[in-house]
């Protein structure tokens, strides 16, 4: 288990992640752009759905059915079961909805480093894995934050459909055309419509150059987590168990429900990757428009500052070697 642990920190996309966040401890004065950052953020969301549409492009729907039901399962089931955890050790409901969708979401980037730690280590997977993380992102923020409505007991009326309330329409349009869902979405269709004949034209940019941008994103995502370090250490070690906890959980949850769809060991150790993440970019886009009271620090510190860094470093091994115990 060393040996893996070892294998996928001494890498171009880890060690960058640590620099980032030896630079922020230090107080650097390194600091990407606003505009390079939402380039290299739109830079993944584009490549992994196109990626994800081309290869389901070749493969039959009976193929992909049961992996796509695990993962509307993980990404419907996630969210509420963090949200009365988070309840029951005193968080309020509005902060444990926020990292309910964190939680039930995916974080791209930590799919990402799953791949490359599969490619590195020669074991192959289903390439339509990168479809499933389209498919579980938007569920999991709708799911929280109506869950968060009905504790509240202030549930909208749904007719047809068509949410009723002008708040909950917002937390409809940001759940399925936030610019995160939308990108992730629109990726996949177009990579699924055009199937193979999409690969001269996107392989230059988004699939010959997707390790060298993934490094030059970690290394922003590692000052931005340890920049918030010390807010989160502020919350107690109570908080911040919850950040090692949940990725444990629903990893090893995710590789088992893969173990179920009938994926190789590959494809289980992605579902673990899947379920055990945070996202840090679609949901707290949407939860600043639906829960602006949530603690932003709180759900994006956890995310980013605890869960990121173990699923980094210790999570991707940890389940692959769960996989391998299934496959």
């Amino acid at each position: 288990m060393m040996e893996l642990v070892l294998q996928n920190v001494l890498t171009p996309a880890v060690l960058f992640f640590i620099l980032g966040i030896f630079a922020a401890v230090v107080k650097s004065d390194l600091k990407f752009p606003q505009g390079l950052s939402e380039f290299l953020s739109i830079y993944l969301l584009v490549a992994i759905g196109l990626k994800g549409g081309v290869e389901l492009s070749k493969h039959a729907l009976s193929e992909v059915s049961g992996p796509m039901l695990g993962v509307l399962c993980l990404g419907t089931l996630i969210p509420v079961v963090v949200m009365l955890i988070c309840e029951r050790i005193g968080l309020d409901r509005k902060n444990a909805a926020a990292l309910a969708a964190c939680y039930g979401s995916v974080s791209i980037v930590t799919y990402g480093a799953g791949v490359t730690f599969l490619e590195q280590t020669g074991t192959s997977f289903e390439s339509y894995m990168s479809a499933m993380v389209v498919l579980m992102e938007s569920p999991a923020i709708f799911v929280a934050l109506y869950f968060l409505k009905l504790r509240e007991n202030t549930a909208p009326s749904v007719q047809l459909g068509i949410v009723a309330k002008p708040g909950d329409a917002s937390l409809l349009r940001e759940s399925l055309f936030g610019k995160s869902i939308l990108l992730l979405v629109g990726s996949l269709l177009i990579g699924w419509i055009l199937g193979p004949k999409a690969v001269p034209v996107i392989k230059p940019l988004f699939i010959d150059l997707y390790g060298s941008m993934l490094v030059l994103f970690l290394l922003n995502m590692g000052v931005v987590a340890g920049q918030r370090l010390p807010t989160i250490f502020s919350y107690g070690i109570k908080l911040i168990g919850l950040g090692i906890l949940f990725p444990l959980i629903f990893g090893t949850t995710g590789v088992l429900v893969g173990y179920i769809s009938g994926l190789s060991a590959g494809g289980m150790m992605l579902m673990g990757v899947l379920a055990g993440s945070a996202s840090y970019i679609a949901a707290p886009a949407a939860l600043r428009a639906s829960v602006p009271e949530a603690n932003a620090s709180i759900y994006l510190g956890l995310a980013l500052g605890v869960t990121f860094p173990f699923n980094l470093i210790f999570g991707i091994p940890l389940y692959y070697q769960i996989a391998l115990l299934l496959a």
